[in-house]
């Protein structure tokens, strides 16, 4: 069954800010949405399992709490909430992939995505289980299994229909800043059969992104025209006045979602403030919303 959901990230915290900072975290989300007119709508809390990158990462990579440690701070204080989360399985074998996901699964997460090695090291390399091997391996153990899906990338509409081949579920975009997942989408659905929901992830640009660039960061792709697009306009998004930001981006929701919704594909959608929450990240995802959301379908 698809979840048909509306997604917030939460990215687990450095260790040195201890527990009491999950259970602020929360109550502030709680907050927020309450404040923005959509409290009770955010279904899901998407945890991504952090990995040492490279060493140009704008933000340090500091020891940072376990995905499932995080999730346990965070959903007593977060009723009706269910979990997802991206689980790095390449150095992890097969057993002990197998009690993780186990793990992952009994504390109530309940989506899986699987994700591989970070840039820095090539696809196949890692001792453990490749992402497209567990996509089929844990069927039984884990009912949805995601893979990423990067729009822009080479090779994306063959890398994507064979990870649906062997199981997933679902895919959950790279954030989109750009409407390029909707040719995508339109081309896989002419040559594929698979009809995966779709997480279509969306982020918000704060004016602090101009002086760090993790967002720049996080979706580069060097040599990709595409992608340069998209990050010019996560530039021009963090220098603009907050009205104007939010129109931009819900220009772009709207452009994604009428270029989507009739594909055939079951849609969710996943928000993302990767500075950390706050009242114009939840004032741009609850209008949004108003023009389209998951759970207010027919």
């Amino acid at each position: 069954m698809p979840l048909n959901t509306i997604a917030l990230e939460l990215v687990p915290p450095n260790l040195e800010r201890g527990v009491q900072y999950p259970v602020d975290e929360a109550r502030k989300v709680l907050a927020l949405a309450a404040e923005a007119g959509i409290e009770g709508r955010i279904k899901h809390v998407m945890i991504p399992g952090m990995i040492d990158e490279d060493d140009d990462r704008p933000i340090e990579m500091k020891p940072r709490m376990d995905v499932l440690d995080y999730w346990n701070i965070l959903r007593p204080e977060l009723p009706g909430m269910r979990g997802l989360c991206t689980q790095v399985t390449s150095f992890l074998d097969q057993d002990s992939l197998g009690k993780r996901l186990t793990d992952l699964s009994g504390a109530g997460f309940e989506g899986i995505a699987f994700v591989g090695v970070p840039r820095t090291m090539k696809d196949g390399e890692g001792d453990g289980v490749a992402p497209t091997d567990a996509l089929s391996i844990y069927e039984q153990l884990v009912p949805n299994r995601g893979a990423i899906l990067i729009p822009t990338r080479d090779g994306e509409q063959g890398r994507f229909n064979f990870k649906c081949e062997q199981g997933a579920t679902y895919g959950m975009t790279q954030l989109l800043y750009s409407d390029a997942i909707v040719e995508y989408l339109t081309e896989f659905a002419k040559t594929s059969d698979h009809r995966p929901e779709i997480l279509l992830s969306f982020g918000f640009v704060p004016k602090m992104e101009s002086k760090v660039g993790l967002i720049n960061w996080l979706i580069q792709d060097p040599g990709n025209e595409a992608v340069a697009a998209e990050q010019e306009f996560v530039s021009r998004l963090a220098e603009i006045d907050p009205a104007e930001k939010r129109k931009a981006m819900v220009d772009l929701y709207k452009r994604v979602i009428d270029g989507v919704a009739d594909l055939g594909f079951p849609l969710s959608v996943h928000f993302e403030a990767a500075y950390g929450v706050s009242k114009p990240a939840f004032e741009t995802f609850a209008e949004m919303l108003a023009y389209w959301a998951p759970d207010r379908l027919g």
